[in-house]
């Protein structure tokens, strides 16, 4: 089996902010034809249904968030672990290290649809949904979950190209299958009329053919990546690497995902044109927020190659580029929506209601996106290092301890939607406080090894 590197790519040397960048750009426009990808459905189910199914889809990404949210973590430390072997050309461990990953992913993927499905109405009452909207919200999401399993394993082949150091594959394959998500979306709403449903059997079709695209590629390429049906299987210590890692960065996003959750059910309580409209800024928070979590994703990879590589000064270096530059982007990003928030958010639906809620949530969120910016990226840098567990317990107290307390406290006082807008930008400020000490007072490089 070749070794070759015509995909893989060696983060261990060259110009290191050049190299950052050049892996960070095609994560960066995946995760825009993602959020196209996503919004495809509130856009067009928006101008073709109508503000009711609208609603129903915009309030999906906290839901669909915190039950895959867990799984995607356990991606991210298989990534890590699969970069520190490539850095340290382990091959052997890697091999197996991604037979593993693939293993788990299928099993915990068809427990997940399973779940997702039988618990979708209890959760969606929890959140507060309207009557107006449960028939339709209910559809979605079954539907959705039914094949997440082709999200699960996408997501998941994805990250171990991107462990390699290559970020271009996956971007070819998503740029695919959002085209065809956006085909089947005007096909099945816009001319067969099948509603919200239509909408989601689009972006189910849609991500099984990126699931087949990712590994149809992986088991063919004559490299030491290459998978193999006949290798795939737990294989326990691995695993055990695997979660010891990746574990902790998904209860991180599963418990953030829970507060937003809250979050979202307290904007349900003003009604379905706060959700409307929320929903809508939401969709472009998403499209805002996407530098952070790229560069949180590269540092994670070239931090851990580098590591492996025992190159710990190119690993500094590294992560200070990537923190300073993924504040400048998405505090720039936040300053464009600041201005075009009328005219983004009616581009989902033109009700001046709707307009109203989704402008005035971003004027009270977007200055401060440097500060998740910072957040995400200082996590990534920490994940690749090994240590999870850090932005683990400053996330969850964070982000979901201490903003679920603020609005719980805030908007009985106030029954002002504001107050839950607010809880963004001050638990933001709150962790990368912490964060900061912890980076400064610890030795972050050395400290996280895997056994």
């Amino acid at each position: 089996m070749s070794e070759a590197k015509a995909v893989s790519v060696d983060l261990t040397k060259g110009p290191i902010g050049k190299q950052i960048l050049q892996f960070t750009v095609p994560l960066l426009l995946g995760n825009i034809f993602q959020q196209f990808y996503n919004a495809a459905d509130t856009v067009i189910v928006g101008k073709f249904v109508g503000r009711e199914a609208l609603a129903a889809v915009g309030s999906s990404g906290a839901l669909i968030n915190l039950l895959v949210s867990i799984l995607m973590g356990v991606a991210v430390g298989a990534g890590v672990v699969v970069s520190r072997y490539y850095g340290a050309k382990q091959y052997t461990e890697m091999r197996a290290t991604i037979h593993t990953t693939i293993a788990f992913g299928l099993i915990a993927g068809a427990v997940m649809s399973v779940l997702g499905v039988a618990i979708t109405p209890v959760i969606l009452r929890w959140m507060q949904t309207p009557e107006s909207v449960m028939a339709s919200s209910v559809l979605y999401f079954r539907i959705y979950f039914a094949g997440v399993l082709t999200t699960v394993m996408y997501n998941i082949g994805s990250g171990i190209y991107r462990a390699l150091g290559d970020s271009k594959r996956p971007l070819y394959f998503l740029i695919i299958s959002t085209i065809i998500n956006i085909v089947l979306d005007l096909l099945f709403v816009a001319v067969f009329h099948m509603g919200i449903g239509g909408a989601a059997v689009a972006t189910v079709v849609a991500q099984g053919l990126s699931m087949v695209l990712v590994f149809y590629k992986m088991m063919r390429e004559d490299t030491v990546y290459r998978v193999s049906w006949r290798e795939i299987r737990i294989h326990r210590r691995f695993l055990r690497q695997i979660i010891a890692i990746g574990l902790p960065s998904g209860i991180q996003n599963g418990i953030v995902s829970l507060s937003n959750v809250v979050v979202q059910s307290n904007i349900n309580s003003f009604g379905d044109i706060a959700m409307a409209g929320c929903g809508a800024y939401n969709k472009l928070d998403g499209f805002a927020l996407l530098p952070a979590g790229s560069f949180s994703l590269a540092l994670s990879t070239f931090v851990s190659q580098n590591i492996g590589a025992e190159q710990y000064d190119r690993a500094k270096k590294g992560a200070a580029f990537g923190l300073v530059a993924a504040m400048a982007i998405s505090e720039l990003a936040g300053v464009f929506i600041y201005f075009a928030a009328p005219q983004l958010v009616g581009f989902f639906n033109d009700d001046p209601e709707v307009i109203r809620y989704g402008v005035l949530m971003a004027r009270n969120i977007v200055f401060a996106y440097a500060l998740v910016a910072y957040s995400n990226a200082m996590a990534g840098v920490l994940r690749g290092a090994g240590l999870s567990r850090v932005p683990m317990f400053v996330m969850v107290g964070c982000w979901c301890v201490l903003r679920v307390l603020w609005i719980q406290i805030m908007i009985p006082l106030t029954q002002d939607i504001r107050v839950v807008f607010w809880s963004y930008p001050i638990t933001w400020t709150v962790s990368v406080t912490i964060l900061t000490i912890y980076f400064f007072k610890v030795d972050w490089l050395h400290k996280g090894q895997l056994h």
